[in-house]
């Protein structure tokens, strides 16, 4: 009879054991899914921004001039077919060449994102802060 109970009670255990596992597996599964849904929500947030961003810019070469760690900085801004294909330092009197130097790897995220809405570069932060700022107020001139 002692027997009984205990295989009894092993069969309990196990059975106890597996729904358990399958409630864990099912949450997990819920969970993989949200996250899913969760991805597809962002990416078309995503594709709505780039869409907003894209083709907000009229044609045309603009400036703009903010100040950087040393002085002013002065950029130019140039729109090609509704996007920002260049932006050139025109001038950036009193500015240190090696903050400069670093400061300049702005650019390639400002053609990136298509917005002057990036982050600074670290250690170079107040002249990359210059760059982002004459670019921002030259984008203003070319919002359509």
């Amino acid at each position: 009879m002692r027997e009984f109970w205990m295989r009894l009670m092993s069969v309990v255990v196990i059975v106890g054991v597996i729904l358990g596992y399958n409630s864990v597996l099912e949450v997990r599964a819920k969970d993989e899914e949200i996250a899913k849904l969760n991805a597809k929500i962002e990416n078309t947030e995503s594709l709505e921004d780039e869409d907003s961003k894209n083709g907000s810019y009229k044609d045309g070469t603009y400036t703009g001039e903010a100040d950087g760690f040393g002085g002013t900085v002065k950029v130019e801004v140039i729109v090609k077919k509704q996007k920002i294909k260049e932006v050139n330092i025109v001038s950036a009197d009193g500015e240190d060449g090696s903050y400069l130097t670093m400061a300049k790897d702005i650019i390639p995220k400002i053609l990136d994102v298509q917005s002057a809405e990036v982050d600074t570069i670290s250690g170079a932060t107040f002249s990359s802060t210059g760059i982002k700022n004459a670019t921002k107020q030259a984008l203003e001139k070319a919002v359509k």
